[in-house]
């Protein structure tokens, strides 16, 4: 069991073991050839790595209703896509834990994987999903409610993770679950999320650890390898901290290359509208792109 507990299904669990002991093959025989040729170290063409953007790495809704009839998956392109990893940066209260709760509620609404949601700081709420998928349109989702309920809260894996070496330890089990490609259920886990990542680099990276950034860019390097080959959108909030006149995000510099998009996220005073705004997109030209969502109050 790993250090500091962990939930299962939105639920209470057990530790590092709450993933999944088994895991559905991909039931397409052509992706599966082709993560077992990536993480083989196998060079591929221009071909092959065509075929794998277009048949393999799908967008994941965030969900996230815009204003005021847009949605945030607009602003990214589609939304959360397979194989990359995605930042929110943002001060508290801006919104980035809502964009990562109602993303595991869709993600597992919509029969499309398994979600494994990260906490590091006690922010994961069930009632807040709850209440997310209470309200979600017939269209979305044809079942009783009750039964949405069961089928969205089962689908999403919580662990508690609240230092740099618990981190590394969950994911390295989560690496090893990934590759035994045994069958749970029907579903696959395919959207990591971690609220939030810069609590727990941020303290190693302030002069405590003198490997601070070299552990940072670690945890880093095994983000993105997960997310290259086991088609996972990876999801990770980052705090602001105050600035040269401006607040500014906790990891810095050294961090700032690493996601694949950075969304930084603010919240109107005294108002429940948050503007999200696209600072680095690699589908997307470079023009900053910004639109509005509703927090619930």
């Amino acid at each position: 069991m790993v250090a500091g507990g962990g939930r299962t299904g939105a639920g209470a669990g057990a530790g590092a073991g709450c993933f999944p002991r088994r895991y559905p093959l991909p039931a397409d025989e052509v992706r599966e050839k082709n993560q077992d040729e990536r993480q083989g170290g196998q060079f591929l063409d221009g071909m092959d790595l065509l075929k794998d953007v277009t048949e393999n790495k799908r967008f994941l809704p965030t969900g996230v209703q815009g204003y005021p009839i847009w949605i945030i998956d607009a602003l990214l392109g589609g939304g959360l896509r397979q194989g990359q990893l995605m930042e929110i940066t943002g001060q508290s209260s801006s919104g980035k834990t809502q964009v990562c709760l109602c993303s595991a509620a869709h993600v597992a609404a919509r029969h499309l994987g398994v979600v494994v949601y990260l906490d590091t700081s006690n922010s994961f709420s069930p009632r807040r999903i709850a209440r997310m998928v209470d309200v979600f349109p017939i269209s979305l989702v044809n079942e009783p409610k009750h039964v949405r309920l069961h089928r969205v809260m089962s689908s999403i894996i919580c662990e508690s993770v609240f230092d740099i070496f618990n981190l590394f330890e969950v994911l390295h089990q989560l690496e090893l679950s990934l590759k035994k490609k045994v069958n749970n259920g029907s579903s696959k886990i395919c959207l990591l999320i971690i609220d939030s990542i810069s609590s727990l680099l941020a303290p190693i990276i302030s002069g405590k650890y003198p490997q601070g950034r070299s552990m940072m860019l670690s945890v880093a390097m095994i983000l993105k390898k997960l997310a290259d080959e086991h088609n996972l959108s990876v999801l990770v909030t980052n705090h602001m901290v105050a600035g040269n006149g401006a607040p500014k995000p906790a990891l810095g510099e050294s961090w700032k290359t690493v996601p694949h998009v950075r969304l930084v996220v603010s919240r109107d005073r005294g108002s429940n509208i948050c503007t999200a705004t696209v600072l680095k997109h690699t589908l997307l030209a470079s023009d900053r792109h910004c639109m509005k969502f509703a927090v619930p109050s």
